[in-house]
């Protein structure tokens, strides 16, 4: 009977992989039947043995931190680094820095601001310090005032515990490094359209072309605009557009040129926060003078204002735009030796207005006390800014590996320079206009303004510095169990600041030297070199752990925010030392489940000294014999679970204290500000079998204490929160996801930052969704 069915006849294909895969096993199955390969062939005797090394990553794990100054996997870098990665920040629908570090616990923007000034930027806080100056884009520090968009970022590399030795100078406890995206060999197309609560609109694009294959030649478009309002607040927008273009010549080849150029453009109406009566702690601001002999008791029952109340003019703005242009060169000169080359040029423009208040004695008026309606609160600081930023770097960086004898050398060393500029315009402020007072419950953002001329008054500030850096560290392995890591960096700097005021008049009584609106000058320079260094040693107990331990060094000069002062109280003195920074970490990290799953554990102790500090006796005398400190202990778990199942948990404690000098917080409690006890955030997402993922994650900041400047009646204290959100995407066909996301399930009301004084908070974002469709092709 004839075949009439070809199933099971195998192709020309099949037959050919067949004879393959039959010549390539038969070594195998001759070693088998001769395991001592007596028999075997010449030619066969002298086959060298293949090992396979590979990675288990997944959309929340990374396997390294981005920097090359990084050489081994995090299991083997002995120090605290948490890598978010943009499919974790994709799920979570973050759109800024500050959404995406609230998958590390303990970070995050908490401080609102000191007075009239709101902070304007990503005013990020962590392990009981002010961050904000330690932000980096691919290695390059950022420090211009700015809300900074993830839509071009690939993921970002949190380092905690001093960064001198890596970045210089910089936060005593880390530093941020945002990793944008780069060209590919792969043709691909993905763009994100969301809508959502608040008058939400936004969209994204990012383009992937390859040019020419053969010389590795790819161009990347990303583009971001956005126009929406805040969930949270009245008034309140979030405009901006961005452009991020990038090409790479030589993909796959031992040299790698990569241009790229960044523009962001921002045209928001900021946000002054509302005032704090009727939250906890509060009290009337009331003190008796001669003028005011009563305390108005009624106000410490007094309602809250309701949270999505406008206390600014619809005419104020937060106008910033940003270009950065980036050339880099990678040159591998072999697999042991590589060169990596970084010029950068940045600059960045910040026009500001906000209508801000202060709700003291003066400015909170009850002229009805039993009636709540009449009471009002003056909108007089008119707080401008009018900044520009810029920087001009080089750095060079080459890493090498090599042995020597018994020991295995990955070396890094380079070279950093680099020049930053601060300028700072000051306007006669009867220019900047007024507004009348605002019903306290009721206020109207559309009252108009009077006298709105803006005028630069003459008065500036400009702040420079220069700096030179080298530094090199090498991390040596000794057998399979052992490595030891040093560094040291060294960097000489040199900063200007030039400031122009005006005389303003005398109090009565005292001598009119100058005529009010007189400019005077003043002009100082500070030139200095220090070095700061770090040490670990690490045992791994496996192939895929590690227990370490780590000491470590930061230093901070007068300076460091571009502006020096004469001032004998001010740490900008250039007559004081640098802060110094000691840190010592000792942890654990453990790779599961075939490196798909990472658990961290690492406790520290960071100590702050040189910090300016007031005679007790003789007051106008100051000595740098301050200490704060702070003590803690994170754990982290990321990756997957099993499969389709994946999940990113932190959780931090941490203990803070003045061990010298006066207490920092307006409780009077001896701990830092605008850092929270403990903290825990967590994520987590499963696929279904027929495509549905479902998401979800909570996150606990722990009470935090605020600053102290002497305000009356004010709360000391943010009460802790938990906050609940979900996410489900749905694909719907190869090129469209759906997905949904919820924030703030429970609809929690919370203080999410608050000012130095106390009179303003900014509220938390209450129950809101957005509905994004993800293209792709």
């Amino acid at each position: 009977m004839a075949i009439k069915s070809r199933k099971h006849v195998q192709s020309r294909f099949n037959q050919h992989v067949g004879a393959a895969l039959a010549v390539m096993l038969l070594p195998v199955a001759a070693q088998a039947a001769d395991p001592a390969g007596q028999n075997a062939p010449a030619s066969q005797q002298m086959l060298n043995e293949v090992t396979v090394v590979g990675t288990q990553e997944n959309d929340f794990k990374a396997n390294k931190a981005s920097s090359p100054k990084y050489t081994e996997a995090l299991v083997n870098t002995p120090q605290t680094i948490v890598v978010i990665k943009k499919e974790l920040i994709e799920q979570q629908g973050a759109l800024t820095l500050t959404d995406a570090l609230r998958n590390t616990p303990g970070v995050g923007t908490f401080f609102l601001g000191e007075n009239g000034n709101t902070n304007t930027g990503d005013a990020v806080y962590m392990r009981g310090f002010d961050s904000s100056g330690s932000i980096y884009v691919d290695g390059v520090r950022d420090v211009g005032s700015i809300s900074r968009d993830v839509f071009n970022i690939e993921q970002i590399d949190v380092l905690k515990g001093p960064a001198g030795t890596d970045s210089g100078r910089g936060s005593p406890t880390g530093s941020i490094n945002l990793v944008s995206k780069t060209a590919s060999l792969e043709n691909a197309f993905n763009s994100i359209l969301t809508a959502g609560s608040g008058k939400q609109k936004r969209a994204t694009a990012d383009w992937n072309r390859v040019i020419d294959a053969d010389s590795g030649t790819a161009f990347r478009l990303n583009m971001m605009t956005q126009d929406s309002g805040n969930p949270a607040r009245d008034e309140v927008t979030d405009k901006r557009w961005a452009i991020a273009p990038t090409v790479t010549f030589g993909l796959g080849k031992p040299t790698r040129v990569t241009a790229s150029y960044l523009h962001v453009d921002q045209d928001n109406v900021p946000d002054g926060g509302v005032p704090t009566i009727g939250l906890p702690g509060y009290s009337a601001p009331d003190t008796i003078t001669l003028t005011n002999k009563t305390i108005r008791t009624f106000l410490n029952t007094a309602a809250r204002v309701d949270p999505k109340n406008f206390y600014g003019s619809t005419a104020d703005y937060n106008k910033v735009k940003a270009d950065m242009g980036t050339l880099r060169i990678d040159h591998d000169f072999s697999p042991t030796l590589q060169l990596q080359n970084t010029t950068r040029y940045g600059k960045t423009d910040q026009d500001y207005l906000l209508t801000a208040f202060m709700g003291n004695t003066a400015n909170l008026q009850t002229p009805v006390p039993a009636n709540p309606a009449t009471w009002t609160m003056a909108r007089s600081l008119r707080t401008v800014k009018d900044q520009e930023n810029t920087i001009l770097t080089n750095q060079t960086v080459l890493s090498a590996q090599f042995a020597t004898a018994a020991l295995k050398h990955s070396l890094v060393a380079g070279a950093e320079f680099t020049s930053e500029k601060q300028t700072n315009y000051s306007y006669v402020a009867a220019s900047m206009g007024t507004l009348a007072a605002a019903n306290l419950y009721n206020p109207n953002p559309r009252d108009p303004v009077t006298g709105y001329k803006p005028v630069r008054s003459g008065a500036y500030t400009q702040g420079e510095v220069n700096t030179q850096s080298a530094y090199v560290f090498d991390t040596i392995k000794f057998g399979e169990q052992w490595l030891f890591n040093g560094g040291v960096r060294f960097d000489h700097f040199n900063t200007t600041y030039d400031a122009t005021t005006l005389q303003t008049a005398v109090a009565s009584g005292q001598v009119q030297v100058l005529p009010v609106g007189t400019p005077i000058p003043t002009h100082l320079t500070l030139s200095d070199t220090f070095a700061n260094g770090k040490i670990s040693a690490m045992y791994k107990p496996t192939p895929d752990s590690s227990v370490y331990a780590l000491w470590a060094t930061s230093k901070a000069p007068p300076g460091v925010n571009f502006a020096l002062s004469a001032g004998a109280n001010s740490a900008q003195n250039p007559k004081y030392d640098p802060q110094e920074t000691t840190t010592k970490e000792i942890g654990t990290k453990w790779d599961f489940l075939k490196q798909k799953l990472s658990l961290s554990a690492a406790v520290y102790q960071t100590t702050v000294t040189n910090e300016v500090e007031q005679d007790p006796v003789i007051p106008t005398i100051y000595y740098q014999t301050g200490e704060k400190r702070v003590q803690g202990v994170e754990v982290g778990l990321v990756g997957e679970v099993m499969h389709n199942w994946l999940v990113s948990v932190g959780y931090t404690r941490m203990n803070t204290s003045v061990k010298s000098g006066r207490v920092v917080t307006a409780s009077g409690v001896n701990n830092l500000s605008y850092t929270p006890k403990q903290a825990f955030t967590s994520w987590t997402s499963y696929t279904l079998p027929f495509g549905l993922k479902i998401g979800g994650g909570a996150r606990y900041v722990g009470e935090m204490l605020r600053g102290t400047d002497g305000a009356v009646g004010t709360p000391a204290r943010i009460d802790s929160y938990w906050v609940f959100d979900a996410m489900a995407t749905y694909p719907v066909n190869k090129n469209l996801d759906l997905q949904l996301n919820a924030y703030n399930l429970a609809d929690k009301t919370y203080v999410a930052a608050i000012n130095k004084s106390g009179f303003r908070y900014t509220p938390g974002q209450p129950r809101s969704f957005s509905l994004s469709a993800n293209i792709k092709f």
